[in-house]
Protein backbone atom coordinates (compact mmCIF):
# COMPACT_ATOMS: atom_id res chain seq x y z
CA UNK A 1 0.00 0.00 0.00
CA UNK A 2 1.15 3.48 -0.76
CA UNK A 3 -0.88 5.23 1.91
CA UNK A 4 0.45 8.25 3.69
CA UNK A 5 -1.11 9.86 6.74
CA UNK A 6 -0.33 13.43 7.64
CA UNK A 7 -1.83 16.08 9.85
CA UNK A 8 -4.55 17.99 8.03
CA UNK A 9 -4.01 21.60 7.03
CA UNK A 10 -6.80 24.15 6.90
CA UNK A 11 -6.92 23.98 3.10
CA UNK A 12 -7.42 20.19 3.22
CA UNK A 13 -11.02 20.72 4.25
CA UNK A 14 -11.74 21.36 0.56
CA UNK A 15 -11.08 17.61 -0.02
CA UNK A 16 -12.46 16.46 3.35
CA UNK A 17 -15.84 18.14 2.89
CA UNK A 18 -17.08 15.82 0.09
CA UNK A 19 -16.17 12.78 2.22
CA UNK A 20 -17.81 14.25 5.33
CA UNK A 21 -20.91 15.29 3.40
CA UNK A 22 -21.27 11.89 1.73
CA UNK A 23 -20.97 9.98 5.01
CA UNK A 24 -23.10 12.29 7.14
CA UNK A 25 -25.87 12.94 4.62
CA UNK A 26 -26.45 9.17 4.34
CA UNK A 27 -27.44 9.24 8.03
CA UNK A 28 -26.33 5.64 8.57
CA UNK A 29 -23.25 5.90 10.77
CA UNK A 30 -22.69 9.27 12.46
CA UNK A 31 -24.81 11.09 15.01
CA UNK A 32 -24.49 14.35 13.09
CA UNK A 33 -27.51 15.92 11.39
CA UNK A 34 -27.66 14.65 7.78
CA UNK A 35 -27.99 18.25 6.57
CA UNK A 36 -24.93 19.49 8.49
CA UNK A 37 -23.67 22.58 6.72
CA UNK A 38 -20.12 22.95 5.54
CA UNK A 39 -19.15 25.60 8.13
CA UNK A 40 -20.44 23.45 11.00
CA UNK A 41 -18.71 20.39 9.55
CA UNK A 42 -15.44 22.28 9.42
CA UNK A 43 -15.83 23.23 13.07
CA UNK A 44 -16.70 19.65 14.10
CA UNK A 45 -13.95 17.96 12.10
CA UNK A 46 -11.12 20.48 11.89
CA UNK A 47 -11.26 22.86 14.86
CA UNK A 48 -12.94 21.03 17.76
CA UNK A 49 -10.63 17.98 17.81
CA UNK A 50 -7.11 18.00 19.21
CA UNK A 51 -5.75 16.98 15.79
CA UNK A 52 -7.17 15.97 12.42
CA UNK A 53 -5.41 13.79 9.85
CA UNK A 54 -5.84 12.86 6.22
CA UNK A 55 -4.88 9.66 4.45
CA UNK A 56 -3.56 10.13 0.94
CA UNK A 57 -2.73 7.82 -1.90
CA UNK A 58 -0.83 9.39 -4.78
CA UNK A 59 -1.67 12.83 -3.39
CA UNK A 60 -5.44 12.19 -3.28
CA UNK A 61 -7.21 12.39 0.09
CA UNK A 62 -9.24 9.20 0.52
CA UNK A 63 -9.84 9.22 4.26
CA UNK A 64 -9.66 11.35 7.35
CA UNK A 65 -9.78 11.02 11.10
CA UNK A 66 -9.66 13.15 14.20
CA UNK A 67 -8.42 12.54 17.72
CA UNK A 68 -9.49 14.35 20.86
CA UNK A 69 -9.85 13.71 24.59
CA UNK A 70 -13.03 11.80 25.30
CA UNK A 71 -13.45 13.80 28.52
CA UNK A 72 -11.44 16.27 30.52
CA UNK A 73 -10.17 16.09 34.08
CA UNK A 74 -10.03 12.56 35.50
CA UNK A 75 -11.04 11.09 32.12
CA UNK A 76 -8.49 12.98 30.03
CA UNK A 77 -6.33 9.88 29.59
CA UNK A 78 -9.00 8.36 27.28
CA UNK A 79 -9.22 9.63 23.71
CA UNK A 80 -11.93 9.48 21.11
CA UNK A 81 -11.53 9.26 17.35
CA UNK A 82 -13.79 9.53 14.33
CA UNK A 83 -12.94 8.07 10.93
CA UNK A 84 -14.36 8.64 7.45
CA UNK A 85 -13.43 7.02 4.14
CA UNK A 86 -14.61 8.11 0.69
CA UNK A 87 -17.06 5.55 -0.70
CA UNK A 88 -14.90 5.04 -3.81
CA UNK A 89 -12.03 3.92 -1.56
CA UNK A 90 -13.82 1.62 0.88
CA UNK A 91 -12.74 -1.99 1.20
CA UNK A 92 -9.06 -1.13 0.64
CA UNK A 93 -7.92 -1.24 4.28
CA UNK A 94 -7.97 2.53 4.75
CA UNK A 95 -9.98 2.50 8.00
CA UNK A 96 -7.68 -0.21 9.38
CA UNK A 97 -4.61 1.83 8.45
CA UNK A 98 -6.03 4.99 10.04
CA UNK A 99 -7.15 3.22 13.21
CA UNK A 100 -3.73 1.64 13.72
CA UNK A 101 -2.11 5.02 13.11
CA UNK A 102 -4.46 6.68 15.59
CA UNK A 103 -3.69 4.13 18.30
CA UNK A 104 0.05 4.75 17.98
CA UNK A 105 -0.53 8.50 17.89
CA UNK A 106 -2.79 8.31 20.94
CA UNK A 107 -0.03 6.67 22.93
CA UNK A 108 2.51 9.23 21.68
CA UNK A 109 0.12 11.97 22.88
CA UNK A 110 -0.09 10.37 26.32
CA UNK A 111 -3.51 8.74 26.04
CA UNK A 112 -3.87 5.39 27.77
CA UNK A 113 -7.14 4.24 26.20
CA UNK A 114 -9.44 4.88 23.24
CA UNK A 115 -13.24 4.93 23.31
CA UNK A 116 -15.83 5.08 20.55
CA UNK A 117 -18.98 6.51 22.13
CA UNK A 118 -21.75 5.98 19.62
CA UNK A 119 -21.24 3.25 17.00
CA UNK A 120 -24.48 2.28 15.24
CA UNK A 121 -24.91 -1.47 15.72
CA UNK A 122 -26.12 -1.62 12.12
CA UNK A 123 -22.65 -0.46 10.99
CA UNK A 124 -21.50 -4.07 10.96
CA UNK A 125 -18.33 -3.41 8.96
CA UNK A 126 -17.10 -0.91 11.56
CA UNK A 127 -18.08 -3.10 14.51
CA UNK A 128 -16.27 -6.05 12.94
CA UNK A 129 -13.17 -3.94 12.21
CA UNK A 130 -12.99 -2.34 15.65
CA UNK A 131 -13.38 -5.76 17.27
CA UNK A 132 -10.63 -7.18 15.04
CA UNK A 133 -8.39 -4.30 16.14
CA UNK A 134 -8.86 -5.15 19.82
CA UNK A 135 -11.82 -3.02 20.88
CA UNK A 136 -14.41 -4.48 23.23
CA UNK A 137 -18.08 -3.55 23.31
CA UNK A 138 -18.53 -2.24 26.84
CA UNK A 139 -21.96 -0.72 26.46
CA UNK A 140 -25.15 -0.96 24.45
CA UNK A 141 -27.64 1.90 24.23
CA UNK A 142 -30.94 0.35 23.15
CA UNK A 143 -32.52 2.04 20.13
CA UNK A 144 -30.33 5.13 20.56
CA UNK A 145 -29.51 5.60 16.85
CA UNK A 146 -32.23 6.36 14.30
CA UNK A 147 -31.14 4.73 11.05
CA UNK A 148 -32.88 6.17 7.96
CA UNK A 149 -33.93 2.71 6.70
CA UNK A 150 -33.79 0.35 9.68
CA UNK A 151 -35.37 2.71 12.19
CA UNK A 152 -34.15 2.66 15.78
CA UNK A 153 -31.06 0.50 16.30
CA UNK A 154 -28.73 0.13 19.24
CA UNK A 155 -25.65 2.30 19.61
CA UNK A 156 -22.51 0.65 20.97
CA UNK A 157 -19.72 1.98 23.17
CA UNK A 158 -16.37 0.38 22.29
CA UNK A 159 -13.21 0.65 24.35
CA UNK A 160 -9.56 -0.37 24.17
CA UNK A 161 -6.86 0.03 26.80
CA UNK A 162 -3.77 1.11 24.84
CA UNK A 163 -1.05 1.14 27.46
CA UNK A 164 0.91 -2.03 27.61
CA UNK A 165 1.31 -2.71 31.30
CA UNK A 166 4.88 -3.65 32.12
Amino acid sequence: MEYRIREAKKEDFQAIWPIFHEVVSAGETYGYEPDTERSEAEELWMRAPLKTFVLEKNGEILGTYYIKPNHHGPGAHVCNCGYMVASRARGQGIATFMCRHSQTLAQDLGFLAMQFNFVASSNTAAVKLWTKLGFTTVGRLPKAFKHPVLGYVDALVLYKWLKTDS
